[in-house]
């Protein structure tokens, strides 16, 4: 199994490196069944984070012929109030800090990624997973309609007005879509899709490496449903 991790400017760190690394020792564990690496829409090139300047350097492009699963972050800075703006513009030459969320993950609609996403997403032999706003990007995008995902609890409302259908979980599986709620769940989105895909005593390994319980109970379509709440 081969995983692009994609970036874009202003990702989280976090959404990026918490599964990176967990499927990274899922290779290790397997000799190397599992590969991972970073790319972007664009290509190789340095990719500045939402979070103080941090940058992470991508090392190809998105290559659907190679890949079996695109893992796609959301985006990390300021939350702020609806109709809120930035205090202070940057000057010439100078990259805006501290931006807002919302901002940068719009900003990925201009790039050749949501193009890149729908192929994705029409190959049934591709898994696109998320995390946090990652889902958010499909969603703007026009590529949830009638899906099942989730995002930050900040962002559900958000995701549920895409016509996607907004699961309260800290994982959701929809089949070839695998979305993780908040920034954290990266952890345990990485370790679901090694259990997932190779198996839980892969995943129990990883585990127990990362001294980290995979939290939650992964919500699927299916069962009854309840009606007590």
């Amino acid at each position: 199994m081969h995983i692009q991790v994609v970036l874009f400017d202003g990702f989280d760190p976090l959404d990026v490196i918490a599964p990176y690394e967990v499927l990274y020792a899922g290779g290790s564990a397997t000799d190397g069944a599992v590969t991972v690496e970073l790319v972007t829409a664009e290509g190789p090139r340095e990719v500045v984070s939402g979070t103080g300047g941090l940058a992470l350097r991508a090392v190809g492009a998105v290559d659907l012929e190679r890949a079996d699963l695109l893992l796609v972050p959301g985006a990390s800075g300021r939350v702020g109030e609806p109709g809120e703006a930035p205090e202070e513009e940057p000057g010439p030459g100078e990259r805006p800090r501290d931006e807002f969320i919302s901002v940068l993950l719009r900003r990925t609609l201009t790039t050749e990624l949501p193009a890149l996403l729908k192929q994705a997403m029409d190959d049934p032999d591709i898994i696109v997973a998320t995390v946090c706003g990652g889902s958010l990007v499909l969603a703007m995008a026009g590529l949830l309609e009638g899906r099942h995902a989730t995002t930050h609890h900040l962002g559900l409302d958000t995701l549920d007005a895409t016509g996607a259908h907004a699961v309260r979980a800290r994982i959701v599986d929809d089949g070839d879509l695998v979305t993780g709620a908040g920034v954290t769940s990266g952890l345990d989105l990485g370790l679901y899709l090694l259990e997932r895909e190779v198996g839980p005593r892969v995943a129990h390994a990883v585990e127990e490496l990362f001294s980290h319980e995979r939290r939650g109970t992964v919500w699927r379509a299916q069962g009854p449903t309840p009606t007590a709440f």
